[in-house]
């Protein structure tokens, strides 16, 4: 449904987005996640047509970002991270404008606009004026307007951006069931864990260069490396650490925030063997836990070293 071949853009000197391939399957909800700046916007404006890259190629639904623009606005929906609103238009009349604009006519309009609200859950807010809508809802009006049409593909700016932690939730409830729709989605944001939540594939962007991209799981795989415990001990963390450090089934050994933190050497299949060793050697044990590896920390150790590195030669 998406992809991109050696996808540029420069400003002057400056990389924007950094020979970017990237390929998107029907019904993938892909979350594109970077800090500000990345990338993320100027590669969803110029697969929505509103931006030329410098060179390289796109494609979405198949068709060329040179050769068939219009075709690719019939397509997909756009919704961008800040999007203006007519203040003194109620929701439904709102709906009902851009139906037009849509070319979306008669009675049709109608039942068009009604139906989008039933799908972002507005249906009661459908006589209210638009400026009395909290940022939350404005934000599923924003996407309602770009359902009117039934796009095969979404493409979303940030659109959890400034929501409070239950419109959030709402929002991923809302993608998900857009999802199962069978729709494309690409969602970015700088929020990861949502993102892990929701997403079935992600991609990693840093200063326009796409460095990890793939199934969640497997990006965390990649991340995890030796499966890692943390232990929290009665006694002094050092003591412990010096203990488990003459452990065969120890890798790696160090003391971190008051804990002792262990890789397991090749072959270990849990901690067992260490906890019975400091139990032996006297150490009381508060807590044992295998460290969680979450996109968060993906993120951390993907880009690692990657914000030192400059972008142009």
């Amino acid at each position: 449904m998406i992809e991109t071949v050696d996808l540029t853009k420069k400003y002057g000197d400056f990389i924007a987005l950094d020979s970017l391939d990237l390929t998107l399957a029907k019904g993938d909800l892909f979350g594109f996640i970077g800090p500000n700046g990345a990338g993320k916007t100027t590669t969803i404006r110029i697969l929505s047509t509103l931006l030329a890259p410098t060179w390289g190629e796109a494609y979405v639904c198949g068709y060329s970002i040179y050769t068939h623009p219009r075709d690719i606005r019939r397509a997909i929906g756009y919704m961008p991270d800040i999007f203006g609103v007519y203040d003194d238009m109620r929701v439904i009349e709102y709906l009902e404008f851009f139906a037009a604009a849509y070319r979306i006519d008669g009675p049709q309009r109608r039942q068009v606009a009604e139906r989008s609200l039933e799908l972002v859950d507005l249906v009661a807010k459908r006589d209210e004026l638009v400026t009395s809508l909290s940022r939350g809802m404005t934000q599923r009006l924003g996407l309602a307007r770009v359902l009117l049409h039934d796009p095969q593909v979404l493409l979303l700016d940030e659109p959890a951006s400034g929501l409070d932690p239950r419109a959030r939730i709402e929002m991923r409830h809302l993608l998900k069931r857009l999802q199962a729709l069978g729709k494309t989605i690409l969602v970015s944001s700088h929020i990861l864990p949502e993102l892990a939540d929701i997403c079935n594939r992600v991609g990693i962007i840093e200063y326009g260069r796409l460095l990890a991209c793939g199934d969640v799981h497997e990006l965390l795989a990649q991340v995890r490396g030796r499966p890692t415990v943390r232990i929290r001990t009665v006694g002094p963390p050092e003591e412990a650490a010096r203990c488990l450090e003459r452990c065969p089934e120890a890798a790696a050994v160090t003391v971190r925030d008051g804990e002792v933190v262990v890789a397991l050497a090749d072959g270990v299949p849990d901690a067992s063997t260490l906890a019975a060793r400091l139990i032996a050697d006297g150490h009381g044990i508060a807590a044992l836990r295998e460290q969680e590896v979450n996109l968060e920390t993906a993120f951390l150790e993907l880009t690692k070293g990657a914000l030192a590195k400059p972008k142009n030669p």
